[in-house]
């Protein structure tokens, strides 16, 4: 079983093991990735999302206008029914306004104030249509402060906006205990009112969750899928930064040592830091000639890392032709890629290589063994086949309810590389 050092991050910047944010370095790739992932406006196309629900509060708005309209007849009080809905107004165009003008951003001084806006609109509302006895009926601008709250949906944490939406629920809740006879005719109205100013909010952020996922492995599996061009041996996708910064410090104090700049003998301060740099680099160079691509695709994967071991002790990932290695990542990512409650899992078996080849011979067969747990054969998608096919020729079995593929990859012959 393969069992090197795992990288410190995965291709999102997802923190791997025990570690969590106060032990990353600042400067670290780690770090840097946290830091832009976790500011406000970064999410990936999540701001498409927060036009599409501002303009869904927008027509609901006017739809909520126009029962009040229909109802501005049986209020004994118009103005502050009407009050409401300007405040309403006022609070969407001035938060996006804002937003238009400083950014995708809601920082807590805009949402608090929309807050503030949002509750005036509740309570002008409840004012207006508290003696009528029957708030789901009449409840007009209360009722569209839950989809007004869609306007921060991409902007700030939905704990937050749950913890909002309750609290305006809650607050619908008391005005119909308080003022509304409960009866089967008017029931209806109560829970559509409460759903109204509730789901909007909840339906929101599990959309918002979905996507943020879907995009997040899409590009997961961008990064991973680029590896198929990688050479048998590799230091992996995250190590390039790493290599970068360490070749240029030693670039740097080379130089600084040809110009006189660091006159020699070195100082100990310096030779302790040519030294450190000297050892990184060595470890770089042996971690790359022992890790194989496929280590790497793995490893530093959020989901093949999680639901993949390997186990290669002869290296023969490397072998692999960029067909094989194409087909046998498409093939692993869509055996363990079921959203099933069941967590599927796979572990690649490569080798060893027991078939003695002809003399002469360009080419060897190596065996790859994917043994899955929670994969039956019948939910096997078709593409698996049609991916595990580009590998080599394969016989497939079920090992403990699940499936087992054995793989006859060939590849050519390392002794005429």
């Amino acid at each position: 079983m393969t069992d090197y050092a795992r990288p410190e991050e995965n291709t999102l910047g997802v923190i791997l093991g025990k570690r969590n944010r106060a032990g990353v370095p600042a400067g670290s790739t780690a770090g840097r990735a946290m830091r832009q992932a976790s500011a406000r406006g970064a999410s990936l196309g999540t701001g498409y999302l927060g036009v599409g629900a501002s303009v869904l509060a927008a027509l609901q708005a006017v739809y909520g206008i126009g029962m009040f309209v229909s109802h501005a007849g049986e209020y004994p009080n118009i103005l502050p029914a009407a009050l409401a809905w300007v405040v309403y107004a006022l609070a969407l165009v001035g938060v996006a306004t804002t937003i238009a003008t400083r950014g995708e951003q809601m920082p807590d001084w805009l949402f608090g104030t929309f807050l503030i806006g949002l509750a005036g609109v509740v309570a002008f509302d409840l004012i207006a249509i508290w003696s009528l006895h029957n708030v789901g009926r009449y409840a007009t601008a209360s009722a569209s402060a839950g989809f007004g709250l869609l306007a921060a949906l991409t902007l700030r944490r939905s704990r937050e906006l749950l913890a909002v939406a309750a609290i305006l629920g809650m607050t619908l809740l008391v005005a119909i205990l308080l003022t509304t006879k409960l009866t089967p005719q008017s029931i209806p109205a109560q829970i559509l009112l409460l759903a109204t100013a509730v789901m909007p909010v909840v339906f929101g952020i599990y959309i918002v969750r979905r996507f943020r996922r879907i995009v997040q492995l899409e590009l997961d599996r961008v990064l991973v899928q680029s590896t198929v061009s990688a050479p048998r041996f590799a230091v992996g996708m995250l190590a390039s930064e790493e290599l970068a910064r360490l070749d240029l410090a030693a670039e740097e104090l080379l130089e600084s040592v040809a110009t006189g700049r660091t006159k020699l003998p070195l100082s100990p301060k310096t030779a302790s830091t040519a030294a450190s740099l000297a050892t990184e680099l060595r470890l770089h160079l042996i971690e790359g000639r022992r890790e194989t691509w496929l280590y790497h695709a793995i490893t530093e994967s959020e989901q093949l890392g999680k639901s993949v071991t390997l186990a290669d002790r002869g290296s023969l990932a490397g072998l692999l032709a960029p067909q094989q290695r194409d087909g046998l990542l498409a093939a692993v990512w869509l055996l363990v890629s079921d959203q099933s409650k069941s967590s599927p899992t796979a572990q690649l078996t490569i080798g060893p290589v027991t078939a003695i080849p002809e003399p002469g011979s360009k080419t060897i067969t190596v065996p790859l063994v994917i043994t899955t747990t929670a994969v039956p054969r019948s939910r096997v998608d078709p593409a698996t086949w049609d991916a595990i096919g580009k590998v080599g020729r394969f016989l497939d079995s079920t090992q403990n309810s699940s499936l087992r593929v054995e793989i006859e990859c060939i590849v050519t012959n390392p002794a005429d590389q």
